[in-house]
């Protein structure tokens, strides 16, 4: 299985560094969303705007590149010929949706970088980290928060062959929810229990706080907490998900042809 689990990530990481969109979505999407979200912040007096401008714009990159990589993932293989050969495979299609998820999402982390060398070079922006091991451990959790969202999402694809629409209509939303960009109190207070629900959301907060001068233990073990929970869930979402689409698509037989 880890072999089968290495190889995999590696293979999706070439794969799908060879894609045009995902090289956009990795290089050019997070260095426009640093000039626009320096706009957005460049009178604002905001104390912590270049947290929120190097690591908004690296957010939004990280998210975008999943969506139209690990989610488009199950359209590209259906349309290839090749899903039910993958998902009937001695390999089970598990441990390669992980494999492919984790690749994807650590080729997208690049993203990061991106655009903490955009803000540095064009406008003299510096990304403050008083506490590396810390801001280090929390993007770890950051890392696999957004492995663990992005797997029950794949498997809810395997199910339509709309997933171009779907990967379209979670990209945006997702980043305002979260509040990749701004504070989430600006928010109207509907949205409030679904940015909750959202493990981005906490993993945004727990990098803002790791930033700050001096650390709120209080706040930031809560956030872990909630951080863990919601992996938790996510994780038992995908058992739960898996099970159910087994069982349709083994008694249905209409892999390639769901809608």
């Amino acid at each position: 299985m880890f072999n089968v689990l290495w190889g995999t990530i590696k293979i999706q990481m070439k794969n799908s560094w060879a894609r045009p969109m995902f090289r956009f979505t990795l290089i050019a999407s997070p260095m426009l969303n640093t000039v626009l979200i320096y706009e957005m912040f460049r009178h604002s007096g905001q104390s912590d705007a270049a947290s929120y401008i190097i690591l908004g714009s690296g957010l939004m990159g990280l998210w975008s590149s999943i969506c139209f990589s690990s989610i488009g993932d199950i359209a590209r293989d259906r349309y290839m010929g090749v899903l039910p050969f993958l998902f009937t495979s001695p390999s089970n299609y598990n441990v390669l949706i992980v494999a492919k998820t984790i690749g994807n999402t650590l080729l997208a982390s690049l993203t990061l970088v991106v655009s903490w060398l955009t803000a540095g070079l064009l406008f003299r922006l510096t990304l403050v980290v008083p506490h590396p091991i810390v801001f280090l451990g929390a993007l770890v959790v950051t890392i696999i928060g957004f492995v663990a969202i992005s797997i029950p999402i794949s498997y809810l694809m395997l199910l339509s062959r709309k997933t171009g629409l779907y990967m379209n209509v979670l990209d945006i939303p997702v980043t305002l929810l979260c509040g990749f960009v701004f504070p989430l109190n600006v928010l109207p207070q509907w949205t409030q229990p679904i940015s909750q629900a959202l493990v981005p959301t906490w993993s945004t907060r727990l990098l803002h706080l790791a930033l700050q001068p001096t650390i709120d233990w209080v706040a930031l073990r809560t956030t872990m907490t909630w951080n863990a929970g919601l992996i938790l869930l996510y994780g038992g979402l995908t058992v739960v998900f898996w099970h159910a689409i087994q069982l349709r698509v083994r008694r249905n037989a209409t892999l390639e042809v769901s809608e």
